[in-house]
């Protein structure tokens, strides 16, 4: 950790050396540290500690960015004469937005003292836990534990300053018998927070329960999709959609359909980066404010997400959801939430006359984006549910569904949520029990 005062000196530092119109200098440090395990025992220990400086000019319509990871005074008048020199080169851009202006930004805290200093010992603890609980069934361990402390601070020539410390601690684990799996997984500022016995408890249940699978037939089912795989629909349901650059090209299923019903009638979803639920996050990488943002309200398409160049294009201002330059995918929520409901998973499966429970997806790939068609697989626990019980543990199986039409045919949502990673930031996401979903094949295990 470089610290506030040290880093906004630099930065400091580097806008003076600029000649540019405007300029915007990005510092992300990182002292972070992973600890991997297989065949339930520890097999690699590493660490990495980085800085890395990113700046961004605008010369009269034409923009350059460069950046680099040493901080020293030569290499940073260097990265800024690079980006100039990058920005001449390019063609004008008549529709380039201005960098943005200073704003109120919120305090968050997402910095946990104990989580920065986890050491390699305390990391082995926590895997040791799980490896003595996996090797007591018989079973075998694999997994990750990574923990680390984080800076991002952004300053720009029109007088922005922002500065967000934080702390993560994320593990995941897969616990194998011959033929069947169990997963967990756990994301946290304090990596005390980290439960290694809870972790076990899941991911062997499963992985016992799930021996012995059975072959069922594709087709449509109900099912009841554990927070896991509900994830996967919010990360889905984000690049497809959620996204203001995506509207402006027409590549999102929100498109034409703002204000008009589009899913169930009990689906919100939103982000929003200063909910202490989630990983919070105050600005972007633009040093905007972040905005909560609401996408759906109870089933009917109402925003998506805006950086400057979209937010000008659009006649908006920013939300606060600009991802780092140089950046052609446009705007992306990073702190997604998704309203919970009132039922638990055992009343879900109750209510299923015959269907599947899914712990969670694998190798998910897009078919459609525009009605969100998805083909993947069922992974680590997948069983059938006949008469409102689990009867046995099934074989795992391809789907090729709409995520929209899933949400449309929703019947239960749980009272519960849980913070998983997403493919930017994190979700925090109920089980639910869909009416529909399509298995378009079979495998062999």
């Amino acid at each position: 950790m470089i610290g506030e005062s040290q880093i906004r000196r630099v930065l400091e530092a580097a806008l003076a050396f600029s000649r540019a119109d405007q300029t915007e200098v990005m510092i992300s440090t990182e002292q972070s540290n992973l600890t991997r395990f297989a065949n339930s025992a520890i097999h690699q220990n590493v660490a990495e500690s980085n800085a890395e400086m990113r700046v961004r000019v605008v010369v009269g319509q034409r923009v350059g960015v460069a950046s680099l990871n040493s901080l020293t005074p030569e290499a940073i008048k260097r990265v800024v004469e690079t980006a100039i020199t990058i920005a001449k080169l390019q063609e004008e851009n008549p529709d380039l937005a201005p960098l943005p202006r200073p704003a109120p930004i919120k305090h968050v805290d997402a910095y946990a003292e104990r989580t920065g200093g986890f050491g390699p010992e305390e990391r082995a603890g926590v895997v040791g836990t799980i490896c003595r609980k996996v090797r007591e069934k018989g079973l075998s361990a694999a997994g990750a534990f990574s923990t680390g402390a984080y800076e991002l601070a952004i300053a720009n020539s029109l007088g922005v300053f922002a500065y967000h410390p934080s702390t993560l601690a994320d593990i995941n684990t897969v616990i194998a018998a011959e033929d069947s799996s169990g997963y967990a997984d756990r994301i946290a500022v304090d990596a005390d927070k980290i439960d290694a016995e809870e972790i076990a408890a899941e991911a062997v249940d499963k992985a016992l329960r799930g021996r012995n699978p059975i072959a069922v037939e594709p087709g449509d089912y109900e099912v009841v999709l554990q927070p896991y795989a509900v994830n996967d629909i919010l990360d889905f349901l984000a690049d497809c959609g959620f996204s203001a650059l995506a509207v402006q090209e027409g590549r999102s299923f929100m498109g034409d359909k703002f204000g008009q019903k589009i899913v169930g009638d009990h689906v919100t979803i939103w982000d929003d980066g200063l909910d202490p639920g989630g990983i919070p996050t105050p600005f972007d990488y633009e040093g905007v404010p972040k905005e909560k943002v609401t996408f759906i309200a109870n089933g009917v398409a109402n925003d998506v997400v805006y950086d400057s160049h979209t937010a000008k294009r659009a006649g908006r201002k920013s939300t606060g959801h600009s991802l780092p330059a140089p950046n052609t995918y446009g705007p992306f929520p990073m702190n997604m939430f998704m309203a919970r409901g009132t039922a638990t998973e055992a009343e879900m499966v109750r209510s299923t006359r015959k269907g599947i429970l899914v712990s969670r997806f694998w190798y998910t790939r897009t078919v459609h984006p525009l009605p969100v068609i998805v083909t993947g697989m069922t992974r680590d626990g997948t069983f059938l549910i006949e008469n409102g019980e689990i009867t046995r543990p099934i074989k795992n199986l391809r789907f090729t569904q709409s995520y929209l039409q899933a949400l449309s045919n929703l019947q239960l949502i749980g009272k519960t949520t849980k913070l998983q990673r997403s493919w930017v930031g994190t979700s925090s996401v109920p089980a639910l029990k869909i009416g529909k979903w399509t298995f378009s094949s079979a495998t062999e295990y």
